[in-house]
């Protein structure tokens, strides 16, 4: 009895994976999010590219319904080397604010 009825839960959960679905992605609202993130970590946006110091760190946009986000490799006042990232979900979202958090933290002043 025990084995049927453990069968049958891990059957049902299976099949219907949880019985809900993510909410739909919003990338305006995920965009905003993301710019008070940046913000949060002492970045000033100038043009939809966010700086520390004057210096281009982190780039993002809305396009057709995701977010083109963007990191530099290296601060540099010359030319950057962008790390161009598509943004779907909110969980990438999140994760790239995480990343470039780090990213921060590694960097020195003479980096910039």
């Amino acid at each position: 009895m025990l084995r049927a009825t453990q069968h049958l839960l891990t059957q049902h959960v299976s099949d219907d994976a949880w019985g809900f679905a993510p909410p739909p992605f919003q990338a305006d609202e995920a965009l905003q999010r993301l710019k008070r993130d940046l913000r949060d970590l002492g970045l000033t946006e100038r043009a939809s590219v966010f700086e520390r110091r004057g210096v281009a760190i982190a780039r993002a946009s809305v396009s057709e319904g995701h977010i083109a986000a963007a990191m530099v490799r290296k601060p540099s006042r010359n030319s950057p080397e962008w790390q161009e990232r598509t943004l779907k979900t909110a969980a990438e979202v999140r994760d790239f604010a995480q990343h470039l958090k780090k990213q921060l933290a590694q960097w020195s002043d003479r980096d910039d």
